[in-house]
């Protein structure tokens, strides 16, 4: 059996906006991702470019995010799991970096290419 309460769109929608709150409170990394991607917002708006090249900015800004979140997620998890230094759960925590700084290196190269479109 599951541990997992009856799904309601409210309860989820509650669960979902709980977990953004928690990970802005306590995620140093987070707060700074999020910072800079409510200051590009503006920026992406104003820029002249086409709307799908503005589109995927968005898109690989909001990546770096959901990155994060996935890595905190797999920290947390390891965690909870065991306090011990352990190899597998430091590897754990390696991996989710990784994939936050893939997700930053795709940003840069996105970001990168569609600036430089613009002179």
């Amino acid at each position: 059996m599951r541990n997992q309460p009856k799904y309601t769109f409210f309860n989820n929608t509650t669960y979902a906006l709980n977990g953004l709150i928690d990970i802005i409170k306590t995620e140093t990394s987070f707060k700074i991702e999020l910072l800079l991607g409510i200051i590009l917002i503006p920026f992406l708006i104003y820029i002249d470019l086409e709307c799908i090249n503005k589109v995927l900015m968005f898109i690989v800004m909001m990546g770096v995010l959901i990155a994060e979140t996935i890595n905190s997620a797999i920290e947390r998890t390891v965690d909870l799991v065991t306090l011990e230094q352990h190899p597998m759960a430091g590897r754990a925590k390696d991996v989710g970096s990784t994939i936050v700084l893939l997700s930053i290196f795709v940003f840069i190269v996105v970001w990168s290419l569609n600036i430089y479109k613009l002179f």
